[in-house]
């Protein structure tokens, strides 16, 4: 029944949408800033409507250490389909996510990533993945945040999959600060007993930041490691939430 609702809550939600995603794409190109903020308005509104029907209760942390005045790259771990519903829904600042390349191909949701300064990564191709840091780097200077999952896919075991070191030389280029955010028991909602959904207790939490100008350049070259680790730590933290 929830897996229906869900679904019903997609097509209600770009429905209704669908003349506001008109208007946002032809003055996209003039006013790039006002288009992205209402449309990143709106699909954290969508994300909500459609997580209400999954059941799902999520507890929000530590969003007072993100810097409201500044683009910065956050670093998250990756659980589940279902991170991005939930980070979008949260994410306090004007923010761009890197997806990869197979979301391009699904109708309505990636109009209105597009829209949102998300970056569609082929991993498979070097030379993508070359441009998708470029392209971070030119979002960010511009102002726009982005947010990364450093491990590549999702990880299917307790411990973190290594976090792949270039995808953080967006902060170490810009100088930007690394907000690591720790995300906890979205794939008990789908991935667990796919294709079927369950309602269960999430967590989403936003560290402290990190300054890679305040690093050596040996650590500045580890910093996926680095913020690994400490992603690693907060995830402890959230076994009291998960287990209610």
């Amino acid at each position: 029944m929830r897996t229906f609702l869900v679904l019903l809550a997609f097509v209600i939600f770009f429905i209704t949408t669908l003349p506001l995603y008109l208007v946002l794409l032809i003055l996209q190109k003039k006013h790039r800033r006002l288009c992205s903020a209402i449309a990143q308005k709106t699909v954290a509104i969508g994300f909500r409507f459609i997580m209400f029907f999954t059941g799902t209760r999520t507890v929000v942390l530590g969003r007072e250490n993100v810097p409201k005045d500044q683009a910065v790259l956050y670093v998250a771990n990756h659980r589940s389909l279902l991170d991005t519903p939930i980070a979008y829904s949260t994410v306090p600042t004007l923010t761009g996510f890197v997806a990869k390349i197979e979301i391009k191909k699904i109708p309505f949701l990636s109009w209105w990533m597009r829209l949102v300064n998300c970056i569609f990564l082929d991993r498979e191709d070097l030379r993508a993945g070359m441009q998708m840091i470029l392209t971070c780097i030119e979002n960010i200077n511009q102002g726009y945040s982005m947010f990364i999952s450093p491990e590549g896919t999702r990880s299917h075991t307790e411990e973190l999959l290594p976090f792949k070191e270039g995808s953080l030389k967006p902060a170490v280029k810009t100088g930007c600060l690394v907000i690591p955010v720790a995300i906890s028991g979205t794939d008990e909602i789908l991935e667990n007993h796919f294709p079927w959904i369950r309602k269960a207790p999430t967590v989403i939490e936003y560290g402290k930041p990190i300054d890679p100008k305040s690093l050596s350049k040996e650590e500045c070259k580890t910093l996926g490691a680095y913020t690994r680790d400490i992603i690693t730590e907060m995830l402890k933290g959230h076994e009291a939430y998960i287990k209610k």
